[in-house]
């Protein structure tokens, strides 16, 4: 790396740096605020109030980075522009490609450590807060959810329903399984109870009366006691409440193959969070595209109608991976193009900027 590169990297490491942590603390103030009477009504330690949100301060690191990426590229370019920096180091040969370098070096730097925070550190941070969240502001944190009301669609054209599940999900109450030929209903068993047997990895089923439906006959048996091999696990029933934020990207991919082979329906907003742990870290190297070109030239008005023009931009984005996340929840759009949309169209201007620098 050369000397001039080695200074724009600097600067812009300790822009980034600044920048990260004044928005952090701008955030942590913030919800400090709207929380303050929870805190005192609970009579949390400030020791307590300071694990909270350092807990919240890797997701809030994922938010912001994009924001603190375009205004930290601002600051630097700016100020080697106005400073008269750039001119002389345009007019010595140095393209926007070259000039951009140690910007993308550290776009890249930045990237690396997202995707580290957005795949393994920000659902273990999540999992500590979601826990302290439930212990202390939930009106009754000792009742455990429930889960009522089940119905999965298994391999083999076959609907199971499910009254209710005990706490390690072991054990199911009420249960229906219909068995369907194309349109047609062929069977049905209904139980009092289904319960996990480990050991032959099968589900046993207690007081099982099944019907048999051929043409308009009909068929009844009734066994005490009645084996049945299902793609359900008891694992998968335990995760219908874990959250998509609490899982790293191994156990959220497993978690959406197993749902998905296992029938279940509205995992839309789960595919649309999984990737966005892809695509969100790549938004803070894509938007430095945006910030460098657009501060290369003296403009009107100065440094700070620039920083106020990126800061729109930057929280547009913000703005756009929210309402394309919408849309990707609803089904109105593909999950992973609810995720890779609002980078995709910055990426194109991003793009644009930079062939109009250049010209």
């Amino acid at each position: 790396m050369k000397i001039l590169d080695k200074y724009i990297f600097r600067q812009f490491a300790k822009a980034f740096l600044f920048t990260s942590i004044a928005f952090v603390c701008l955030f942590i103030l913030i919800n400090m605020v709207e929380k303050l009477d929870e805190f005192m009504d609970k009579n949390l330690s400030l020791l307590e109030i300071a694990r909270y949100y350092l807990l919240s301060i890797p997701s809030t690191i994922l938010i912001i980075s994009p924001v603190s990426a375009l205004l930290s590229s601002i600051l630097v370019a700016g100020r080697l522009s106005f400073s008269s920096e750039l001119p002389a180091i345009r007019s010595a040969g140095v393209s926007m490609r070259q000039l951009l370098t140690p910007f993308l070096a550290g776009g890249t730097l930045i990237l690396i450590l997202n995707i580290l925070n957005a795949w393994w550190i920000a659902p273990a941070a999540f999992t500590g807060k979601n826990a302290f969240e439930q212990h202390n502001f939930n009106k009754h944190p000792s009742e455990p959810l429930q889960n009522r009301n089940i119905h999965v669609l298994e391999p083999g054209d076959r609907i199971v329903s499910i009254g209710t599940l005990d706490l390690d999900c072991s054990t199911l109450s009420t249960v229906s399984i219909e068995e369907f030929r194309g349109a047609r209903l062929v069977s049905r068993t209904d139980a009092d109870t289904m319960r996990y047997e480990p050991t032959h990895k099968v589900w046993l089923m207690q007081n099982a009366s099944t019907r048999i439906f051929t043409g308009e006959n009909e068929a009844f048996h009734f066994a005490g006691a009645k084996p049945l091999k299902l793609h359900l696990s008891p694992k998968s029933l335990a995760e219908l409440n874990l959250q998509p934020d609490e899982m790293n990207i191994i156990r959220h991919y497993r978690y959406l193959a197993e749902k998905k082979g296992a029938g279940f329906s509205g995992l839309e907003r789960s595919m649309v969070k999984f990737h966005n742990k892809i695509a969100l870290p790549f938004s803070s190297l894509i938007i430095i595209l945006i910030g460098v070109p657009l501060s290369a030239k003296k403009k009107r008005g100065g440094l700070a109608s620039e920083i106020s023009i990126t800061l729109f931009a930057g929280f547009l984005f913000l703005g756009l991976q929210k309402t394309s996340a919408i849309l990707g929840y609803q089904g109105i759009i593909s999950p992973m193009l609810a995720a890779w949309l609002p980078n995709i169209l910055f990426l194109g201007v991003g793009y644009i900027i930079y062939k109009t620098s250049i010209d």
